[in-house]
């Protein structure tokens, strides 16, 4: 999901040709998702609503992925209290689906966007803590990042640099372009 590494444009653009090639519960929702990741409050929401009128009995999409999507909808609003208000109902859901901690992820970030440093932190270790549910999934090494993010808030340097350094050695043979890698960077020289 390259709206997660700051690639918004390349996403939507992306979004929209997969999206019109199939409405697959897959493929909407995965664009639907990546929609949101790259600010496209409107069009993210729209597929969240057909999902939800689709799949109306489907646990996972209504107790986990769609409080992630309206979630993530909240925060490209800049609206973290919604946001954080949204994920209530997946939190007994969230560690329920192999690969998948978005709800966790998104929790985190609207903390960090309600500058809650403490609490942004335990949900991005929530998410290293539960490496064998998070798989490979892209948020394993964003929580790294986020996480260092975390603790610049809450006043802790040390763990800040500690958790850049971590994630900047997981991704020291990335594509130096990446817009997220760039800022991670940035923010890192300014703990030094």
């Amino acid at each position: 999901m390259g709206s997660l590494y700051g690639n918004a444009v390349e996403a939507r653009q992306r979004s929209a040709a997969v999206l019109g090639l199939s409405k697959g519960l897959g493929v909407q929702s995965e664009g639907a998702m990546t929609l949101a990741f790259a600010g496209d409050a409107a069009r993210a929401q729209t597929l969240a609503d057909d999902l939800g009128k689709r799949h109306p009995e489907d646990t996972i999409m209504h107790f986990n992925y769609l409080p992630t999507l309206h979630a993530q909808v909240a925060l490209t609003r800049n609206d973290s209290s919604k946001a954080i208000e949204a994920l209530q109902a997946a939190a007994p859901y969230e560690l329920g689906k192999p690969g998948w901690l978005y709800a966790v992820y998104v929790r985190g970030k609207a903390h960090l966007a309600a500058h809650q440093g403490t609490e942004a932190a335990a949900e991005f270790q929530k998410i290293l803590d539960h490496r064998g549910v998070v798989l490979s999934d892209p948020i394993s090494a964003l929580a790294h990042l986020q996480l260092g993010r975390a603790y610049v808030l809450a006043g802790d340097k040390d763990k800040a640099r500690a958790a850049y350094d971590d994630f900047l050695t997981l991704w020291k043979d990335a594509d130096p372009d990446i817009p997220i890698l760039q800022q991670a960077k940035a923010e890192n020289a300014k703990l030094r």
